[in-house]
């Protein structure tokens, strides 16, 4: 009797050791599975969905004393290149930001590429030649005296420039960046919109070595957070520039984020065109 029991509780023994092995089969399998899915994930968020592009920026992320978040692509101006877009930046394969103000199809915001604008023909209504309605702040590029300014105009025509031939113009509002004293009275005489109100925000800064900041907020902030915070954490001197379309606008494609914004379609980008 004694045996007969002593048998019986080895073959339960040796059940029970197989179901073991089969459990911890299981779980690493479970394991393995799961860790793969987590590295395919991780894999695929990483990876640039712009592959093949050059790449002619450098990115940094920064975050300011209010936790206003900043997105920046820096650069040189002669990687520049101010185009019609028409869709979610997402669906355009550039890097870049979105540009300036627009209504519809029509853009508002001068944008200008060697004195041609980048939605139209010159001195046609919608087409990048004007800065809509106000003389507003717009950064140009004078590519032949290699410098840097913040222009107030409201037309291509009012563009002081060495030649006409090789520069940009993109159209904005003024940010005043080493003015404390004046930006507020420019932001209001410009007609920022929604300038008080926590929307997303974009703008585009030059420093005083040359070169080029395009910056995109996910943060909803107001004009004068999202302009602390670029004066904040830029890591360099000499900053000015301007606001450009925010809210659902602000969209920006990198290799180390996309900011959809709300993925409306934008009239005109700013994009990075490094095949000079």
């Amino acid at each position: 009797m004694w045996g007969q029991t002593e048998g019986s509780s080895g073959k339960l023994n040796q059940l029970w050791r197989r179901r073991q092995g089969l459990i911890v089969s299981l779980l690493v399998l479970l394991i393995v599975g799961l860790a793969l899915s987590l590295f395919l994930v991780f894999r695929n968020h990483k990876e640039d969905p712009f592959k093949g592009l050059p790449h002619a920026y450098s990115f940094l992320e920064t975050v300011s004393t209010d936790n206003v978040q900043l997105y920046m692509m820096s650069l040189s101006p002669e990687d520049i290149k101010l185009r019609a877009a028409g869709v979610p930046l997402r669906q355009v394969n550039a890097y870049g930001i979105n540009g300036g103000f627009f209504y519809q199809d029509a853009l508002l915001s001068m944008a200008i590429m060697h004195d041609t604008p980048v939605n139209g023909a010159q001195k046609g209504y919608g087409s990048g030649w004007f800065n809509a309605k106000y003389a507003r702040g717009t950064l140009v590029w004078d590519g032949a005296s290699r410098s840097f300014s913040v222009q107030v105009v409201s037309s291509g025509e009012e563009l002081k420039i060495t030649d006409r031939q090789h520069y940009f113009a993109q159209g904005g509002i003024s940010m005043n960046l080493g003015h404390e004293d004046l930006w507020e009275a420019a932001v209001a005489e410009e007609h920022l919109p929604y300038a008080d109100e926590k929307r997303l925000r974009s703008g585009m800064v030059y420093d005083n070595t040359g070169k080029l900041w395009l910056i995109v907020t996910p943060t909803l902030s107001t004009a004068a957070e999202f302009r602390s915070a670029i004066l904040q954490t830029v890591p360099a001197k000499g900053l000015e520039g301007i606001f450009l379309d925010g809210d659902g606008s602000s969209q920006m494609n990198a290799k180390e984020i996309i900011v959809p914004g709300d993925s409306r379609s934008v009239v005109q980008m700013i994009a990075v065109d490094g095949t000079k």
